[in-house]
């Protein structure tokens, strides 16, 4: 008998993600607030949940893919309470990026319970979730990180283990913090090239065969009309979205302040992802965060 799986979040990513593990033979059982995002998630083969509770009931694994660490919260530990209704022994997988302090409280409070609980924050985009070729990020326990490789490497082809709980989000905020950082040099050194006479799409290629090579230039380009499929040759709609950028920025500097780390570069790029959000008074937040192009100059 297939597993059944409770998923929660069927945004960008984790529509995608849910979809793939149907089709890996998965009964997953689906709740989103939003209508659309359910509608979507059925038509993938999963099954519509009415409630959290409803989602979970019977569920041998529970997958939250959520926008924060509130939320992530609110549904484990306090307005759903999910760890109240959970069987012990049932695996919990959050693939939400949220502060590695919120994610020790949620392990913690399913230890209680006798529920591992795995903090496995995903990178890879919206195409990588699309592809099932993300990255799963994982901290927790080692058993408990070895039950959910099963399913991880069905919606991914990358699992790393990087320690203890909350680990898993250390090491993507600074993962994040880094591509925040190629992103803006990508879109800044393009703008540079294009005021200065040179064709955006000749000095990608000769950038990548150069030493300025990086994964945003390589496989997200900012520039409109270089490469096909990335979220700014679509009016930079359907990526990652600049808000989620901000938290991930806003997660990274509040831990470089916590361990006293100097962070230099990664606050200039906060502080460029805060300006650009509400850059001439409109709001960008909901652009994919190449869109960052924008703020040098770029074309729309």
């Amino acid at each position: 008998m297939a597993q059944t799986v409770a998923f929660f979040g069927l945004g960008n990513m984790g529509g995608p993600m849910a979809a793939n593990l149907v089709k890996a033979g998965y009964a997953v059982r689906a709740f989103d607030p939003v209508p659309a995002s359910v509608a979507t998630a059925v038509a993938a083969g999963c099954s519509a949940a009415e409630s959290e509770a409803a989602a979970v009931a019977g569920a041998d694994v529970v997958i939250s893919m959520l926008p924060n660490g509130e939320l992530v919260e609110a549904l484990f530990l306090d307005q759903a309470g999910l760890f109240e209704q959970l069987a012990p022994g049932t695996l919990v997988i959050d693939c939400s990026t949220i502060a590695a302090a919120s994610s020790r409280r949620v392990a913690a409070a399913g230890a209680e319970r006798g529920i591992p609980v795995v903090d496995a924050p995903v990178s890879g985009g919206v195409a990588g979730a699309q592809a099932a070729t993300l990255s799963f990020i994982c901290g927790g326990e080692a058993d408990a990180v070895a039950r959910a490789r099963p399913l991880l490497a069905h919606m991914g082809a990358n699992i790393f283990h990087a320690g203890a709980s909350g680990a898993g989000q250390i090491a993507k905020i600074c993962n994040n913090m880094l591509l925040a950082v190629h992103m803006v040099g990508t879109a800044e050194a393009l703008q540079l090239g294009v005021d200065n006479g040179l064709d955006p799409k000749t000095l990608s290629e000769i950038m990548l065969k150069s030493s300025g090579c990086n994964w945003s230039l390589e496989k997200y380009n900012p520039w409109p009309g270089i490469m096909d499929n990335v979220p700014a040759s679509r009016g930079y709609q359907g990526g990652f979205m600049v808000r989620l950028m901000q938290k991930d920025l806003g997660l990274a500097m509040a831990t470089a302040l916590a361990s006293h780390s100097s962070t230099p570069m990664g606050a200039l790029a906060q502080s460029l992802y805060q300006l650009y959000g509400e850059l001439g008074g409109e709001d960008n937040t909901g652009l994919d965060f190449s869109s960052i192009q924008r703020i040098f100059g770029g074309e729309d």
